[in-house]
């Protein structure tokens, strides 16, 4: 892929963290060689957090989250720091930048983001116009029990410094994950079977269709696609059954009945729930469905903010298959994008998307909060394919 064509979550997400004017914004622009962000003197600028997709070099395609300054004051500053602390869901590495030997409120965000397990850079700016940098940064050490990083965005001194200590922070699977993990190989027959529904793009395919195509491709796999309607005939014109047959979940029983007995089958939505959740507690989460009663509470939750179709399938579809079998009165809350509660207490069951949208992090973060909780956690293609009575018969990487 090309650095435009890079999904945003496929990206590694480095957000920025610290005081007003502590010189976050110069610092992208630094590390980036461009005016990616917007930079003056004057105290909160940034006043929310602000995502660009750029290219960093050795690193490859990063999304830089500049976010306003922790130390922001009044009501709209609390506003703000509440929408730094949301950013925190979907950062990979942080880069906290101090200022002085006073770590105080620096401390406080080091544990917030080691509590997410996120690796923290410490990082001492504006290099340039600090007469007494290495003491400064030898009290920060002292303070924080890390050295920060001295540079200054001004000369662009110390940015391979930082690019190194990003390299070496990496998350060791960061990159490590495929959609198909080792359920196909090399040779092997796949078919995509593609409802092309009132939900389907005009003219084109939805994310995880064209992300899941990509990587068959590049494993050299032989890739056949048909619509539902023309499965049956696909499989005639096969030489010999596909190893592996990928469908929408919205269409599980229809495929399960028509697939041959040596082929395996799974959805895009179960491959994208391996490749951006926890499958195992999302399989573990699907038998909460059978607990639920007319007085039970679901949250659906999607990473897209289009605008509801007729034949939804989160909107519409999965509700209706819950309902027929729980009960018209089974109160079920639908939120979009980012608008995830932050307290999940009175829930029963949670049910989210594939998430093509989002990245890996702000995934496992929804899951931590519905399991510190202890409340259920599934997955659309999981769900539905448990609906279905079929969730022990498909596979999952």
């Amino acid at each position: 892929m090309t650095l435009n064509s890079t999904p945003n979550a496929n990206r590694l997400h480095i957000a920025l963290f610290g005081r007003r004017n502590s010189g976050k914004s110069s610092l992208i622009n630094a590390l980036t060689g461009q005016d990616t962000a917007l930079v003056s003197n004057i105290p909160g600028t940034t006043t929310d957090p602000v995502s660009k997709a750029m290219e960093l070099h050795g690193i490859g395609p990063c999304v830089f989250i500049d976010t306003p300054g922790f130390d922001d004051e009044g009501e709209l500053g609390a506003l703000r720091i509440a929408r730094t602390l949301k950013a925190i869901e979907r950062t990979d590495i942080a880069l906290l930048l101090c200022e002085d030997g006073d770590c105080e409120n620096e401390k406080q965000w080091i544990s917030q983001l080691k509590e997410k397990n996120i690796p923290v850079i410490l990082i001492l700016n504006k290099a340039d116009n600090r007469k007494d940098a290495a003491e400064t940064a030898n009290r920060i050490g002292e303070s924080c029990g890390e050295q920060p990083l001295i540079v200054s965005a001004q000369t662009h001194s110390g940015m391979e410094a930082i690019r190194q200590a990003i390299l070496e922070k990496l998350p060791a699977d960061f990159g490590q994950q495929t959609i198909t993990g080792n359920l196909v190989q090399e040779g092997d027959l796949v078919l995509l079977v593609m409802p092309q529904d009132s939900q389907a793009p005009k003219g084109r395919l939805i994310l995880p269709q064209v992300q899941t195509l990509r990587e068959l491709l590049d494993k050299q796999c032989l890739v056949m696609s048909c619509t539902t309607e023309k499965m049956a005939q696909t499989l005639q014109a096969l030489a010999h059954p596909p190893k592996l047959i990928i469908t929408d979940s919205q269409v599980f029983h229809t495929v399960y009945r028509q697939k041959p007995a040596e082929s395996l089958l799974t959805s895009f939505s179960v491959l994208m729930a391996g490749y951006k959740g926890d499958i195992p507690y999302y399989i573990e989460g699907a038998a909460a469905i059978d607990r639920l009663t007319t007085q039970s509470r679901v949250l659906i939750a999607e990473a897209c903010t289009h605008a509801p179709l007729s034949e939804d399938i989160g909107r519409v579809k999965l509700p209706r298959l819950l309902r027929k079998k729980i009960g018209e009165d089974l109160q079920i809350d639908i939120v979009a994008g980012t608008d995830f509660p932050a307290d999940l207490g009175g829930y029963d069951l949670v049910i989210h998307c594939g998430a093509c949208m989002f990245n890996r992090k702000y995934v496992l973060s929804r899951i931590d909060s519905a399991r510190n909780r202890h409340i259920p956690m599934t997955n659309y293609g999981v769900a539905i394919a448990h609906l279905n009575g079929i969730l022990d018969k498909i596979v999952y990487p």
